[in-house]
């Protein structure tokens, strides 16, 4: 199979109407809660549910919840989707500037960094990052959306999935507008982006046909299969980019999210890039650190692939015999296990009150000072969430040592799970080293 990316006709999607959405989620709430006591046809049942409708959004929705904690399966198991959306509860951010002045905050955002000069305190730094900063807090609404259907999808083909979202990091934005020199920010195809993290290579597939062939009524735009075509960095994972559509909410339409789809073994690699990037000042996840790390993450790419029986990365050896002997000297050479050990032995975490029933988590972490610090945020204070998260970004462009990232996951052990690299844990990664060198 040619390795490229296939493009997926965009067009509207087979779109329920609001009405018919609403009686199916009645019709299920009469059964299951009070059609088996006679109580489904009483005043005081019809009242109630009056009161229930109005607030059937918030109820059990919260940032990282699904419909069908509530209600079952019934209603997600079909094909249709669920919009959560725009209420009174929440002030969700809405894109408040044009394509244009986007486009034209992200040039210069690159164009002062790259000049090197201290943007600390500069105007047009300021009024650039304020357009970025809404321009990224305005994707968390589709966002949100585009991850309930993937859930209600993922649950279905493993029930132990782990689903979580998050907005794009500032530095990430940066160095993708400096790697990719044609990009504009306006068409940057993962400032929001959520994952399904399953099994095996034959959910991550079933998972990713299923949603495509779904009703989603967001237009589908872009696929990549880093599974059959690694790339030489030896990430592998699926991508799908959809872009938005509602016709409740249109402010939103058109903006893209990527929706990842990967296994446990590909998660733990690619996090582990991460970790190894915040503790080393590396940029190994651009393709832009040591040349030495760079083929050792290669080679254990092919390890995992090897393991799972898919296509190796470019341009490494492809039988376990010429892979074993040049990843054990990378590993010893470059004391991975060691390194990655030393990582998570000398790791502090704080975690705030407010994480208790959070539905977003804003993680800060110091590498310098070697430790993490976790924030938690009810739903209808993401707008509190997100300026804080640009506080914080801002403070790291000053020069203070550090990452940040602004994520909803189900709970605080999926937080982990999911962001590793946040923790210093890299204990799955160094297991699948240490099998790899005994294959």
């Amino acid at each position: 199979m040619a390795c490229q990316a296939s493009k997926w006709r965009e067009g509207k999607q087979n779109r329920s109407s609001d009405s018919l959405r609403k009686k199916a989620i009645f019709s299920t709430f009469q059964v299951q809660k009070a059609g088996k006591t006679g109580l489904s046809d009483s005043p005081s049942f019809q009242a109630g549910y009056r009161g229930f409708e109005s607030r059937l959004p918030l109820h059990g929705l919260t940032g990282c919840s699904s419909l069908g904690a509530y209600f079952g399966n019934n209603i997600l198991d079909s094909d249709s989707e669920y919009e959560l959306p725009l209420d009174v509860d929440m002030t969700w951010a809405q894109p408040q500037y044009s394509r244009r002045e986007v486009n034209q905050a992200g040039e210069t955002l690159l164009a002062l960094l790259q000049g090197g000069r201290d943007v600390a305190d500069s105007a047009r730094w300021n009024h650039a990052l304020d357009i970025v900063d809404n321009f990224r807090a305005a994707h968390a609404f589709p966002l949100n959306t585009i991850q309930i259907s993937l859930r209600r999808q993922a649950r279905i083909v493993d029930r132990n999935v782990i689903v979580a979202q998050r907005l794009k990091r500032l530095f990430s934005i940066y160095m993708k507008l400096d790697r990719f020199k044609k990009m504009q920010l306006w068409d940057m195809q993962d400032i929001g982006g959520c994952r399904a993290i399953v099994q095996t290579v034959s959910n991550v597939n079933q998972l990713t046909e299923a949603y495509k062939e779904s009703k989603i009524r967001h237009a589908r735009a872009h696929e990549d299969n880093y599974i059959t075509c690694p790339r030489e960095s030896g990430y592998r994972s699926r991508h799908l980019v959809l872009r938005y559509y509602s016709d409740r909410s249109e402010v939103f339409n058109g903006m893209k999210v990527e929706v990842q789809i990967r296994t446990h073994l590909q998660h733990s690699w690619a996090t582990t890039v991460e970790t190894v990037d915040a503790f080393t000042s590396q940029a190994l996840k651009s393709s832009r650190g040591r040349r030495d790390w760079e083929r050792f993450f290669q080679l254990m790419g092919t390890a995992n692939a090897l393991h799972e029986g898919t296509e190796p990365v470019p341009k490494t050896p492809t039988t376990w015999r010429e892979l074993v002997p040049e990843l054990r000297s990378y590993a010893d050479t470059l004391r991975v296990k060691t390194t990655l050990e030393g990582f998570t032995t000398a790791f502090r975490e704080t975690r705030n009150p407010s994480v208790r029933n959070a539905d977003y988590y804003l993680l800060k972490l110091d590498s310098a000072a070697e430790s993490l610090t976790i924030s938690g945020y009810e739903r209808k204070e993401l707008p509190q969430a997100a300026r804080e998260y640009a506080d914080i970004e801002k403070q790291i462009r000053a020069g203070a040592a550090g990452d940040a990232v602004l994520v909803s996951v189900d709970s605080l052990n999926d937080l982990e799970r999911a962001y590793p690299n946040y923790f210093a844990d890299t204990r799955s990664f160094i297991e699948e080293l240490e099998h790899a060198l005994k294959a």
